[in-house]
């Protein structure tokens, strides 16, 4: 007589979590570790998958939110023992590639931009404007850092030292989760934390992803025909749904195109 085990014949899953747009506190389009935190838990946690697959599509952001997304993906994957791998579709640049080296794997298509590791602080300076409109702005404080980088008074080169200090700073601790991450994949080139980016092939050669592949064919490669697909992905609130943040996303939304604008890519 044959036994009949069907949990010897299940086929493998593989959970996939998308993650793209802005990193950042929120809007629209930001991903942020509170808006992502329960797909990402889903994908670890329904059943047992034999892997986690990462859709990324981000030209980065907050680095303190890129460090918790990253760190939330790797605390569940050892935890669970189970493999994550990245793809990137048109960009994982800066705190998105930081993500990216979440996983144990990090695979790109030909045409995706790939690296900008590195830290940028954008501002304006407005203390002219004012003058020329006869406006006096008046600013009392306790503390003598405060005024920071005050976009309405002269910029001070003491305050551009300490945010060169703090940049610097920012920029260590990337290049520390890059090394560490991908260890002796990683080209012996100097270039590669200058900011820099890369198509594909390019990004291969320098050991930033693992190769060029697509998620579904290559978790095929890896698991087989027969493996099936979860997807998970962020849930928008009932006001973002109902169109209740509408400024504010449109806000988000032109900090996101400035951003792929910088790499040369348009959303």
């Amino acid at each position: 007589m044959e036994i009949h085990l069907p949990f010897l014949s299940r086929r493998p899953t593989v959970a996939v979590v998308r993650l793209t747009g802005m990193i950042g506190t929120g809007g629209r389009s930001s991903l942020n570790d509170n808006a992502v935190a329960p797909a990402i838990e889903r994908a670890f946690s329904r059943g047992k998958p034999a892997a986690v697959a990462l859709e990324i599509n981000s030209p980065g952001g907050s680095p303190t939110q890129s460090s918790l997304i990253g760190a939330r993906i790797r605390r569940l994957a050892d935890e669970k023992k189970i493999p994550v791998y990245a793809f990137v579709e048109d960009v994982a640049a800066s705190g998105g590639y930081w993500i990216a080296c979440a996983a144990d794997e990090i695979w790109a298509d030909t045409g995706s931009v790939v690296g900008s590791i590195g830290v940028i602080s954008a501002s304006f300076g407005a203390h002219v404007f004012l003058a020329r409109q006869g406006l006096e702005r008046r600013v009392h404080t306790a503390g003598n850092s405060k005024t920071l980088l005050d976009p309405f008074e002269p910029e001070k080169p003491e305050d551009v030292e300490r945010l060169r200090r703090i940049l610097d700073q920012m920029h260590g601790a990337f290049i520390g989760h890059v090394k560490s991450r991908r260890g002796d994949r990683l080209a012996d080139d100097p270039d590669i934390y200058t900011g820099e980016i890369w198509l594909g092939a390019a990004a291969q050669e320098k050991g930033l992803v693992d190769g060029i592949g697509h998620l579904e064919p290559k978790m095929q490669e890896i698991f087989g025909d027969k493996v099936r697909f979860r997807r998970y992905g962020l849930r928008r609130g009932i006001l973002q749904r109902l169109g209740a943040q509408v400024l504010s996303d449109g806000i988000a939304v032109l900090e996101e195109r400035a951003a792929y604008a910088r790499l040369g890519l348009w959303p």
